[in-house]
């Protein structure tokens, strides 16, 4: 199971980094999370540097992706180079969640018509220009397409992706372990609240392909 996050030159640390340490709370031997990116090294916005841990060819035929945010976004979407790459990416066979200005990307390559999105104040209004409804919430999801708008929402897509991969177990054990002390059962909850109307009923919800019958969440 790959889980790659899109990460672009100019990211943001909390959107791209936050969702990688949720997602690695899951051990389980084909479990794998990786920052996606364009080139062998991006650097934040804040000049943090990263390696590229898969490519975004890699990406499209991942089982879900993030896309993350930036201070380039608009230049990302002007990019053929990328674009084209990011063509790939196909909700039918994948999970598709944009993080912030990530909405932007989403909408540019088709995956937002006809739903709704999350987004962050200032992107708000170029998702708005790309014939995108933006909503005044966190977080929202229509099948295999979501969206989480501002940086601290970035653990509800990875909750939603643990649970849509995994199960609500996993994702409530992940979820849990980063909550603040003295704080966790209001967290998680809020979490939930957010979370838990965009999962498809149990018995609709497809089966976990996975290599175990269960996740594990570690503790450490």
């Amino acid at each position: 199971m790959h889980i790659a996050i899109l990460t672009f030159e100019g990211y943001n640390e909390l959107d791209s980094l936050i969702a990688l340490g949720v997602l690695n709370r899951v051990r389980t031997d084909d479990w794998r999370v990786t920052i996606a990116t364009p080139s062998p090294r991006v650097t934040s916005m804040n000049g943090v540097v990263i390696e590229q841990m898969s490519t975004l060819e890699e990406a499209c035929a991942a089982d879900a992706v993030i896309v993350g945010s930036g201070i380039a976004t608009r230049e990302v979407v002007e990019d053929p180079a990328i674009m084209n790459v990011l063509r790939g990416l196909d909700p039918s066979r994948q999970l598709i969640a944009a993080q912030c200005s990530g909405a932007l990307v989403s909408a540019r390559l088709g995956l937002l018509d006809g739903v709704p999105a999350c987004t962050d104040l200032i992107t708000k209004p170029w998702v708005v220009a790309a014939g995108v409804e933006v909503l005044d919430q966190p977080f929202h999801a229509r099948g295999n397409v979501a969206t989480a708008g501002g940086c601290l929402a970035s653990h509800y897509l990875a909750g939603w992706i643990i649970a849509r991969l995994v199960g609500k177990e996993a994702a409530d054990g992940a979820l849990r372990y980063v909550a603040p002390v003295g704080e966790k059962e209001e967290y998680v909850e809020r979490a939930w609240r957010n979370i838990t109307p965009y999962l498809p009923a149990p018995a609709l919800a497809p089966a976990p392909v996975m290599t175990r019958t269960a996740a594990a969440v570690s503790v450490r």
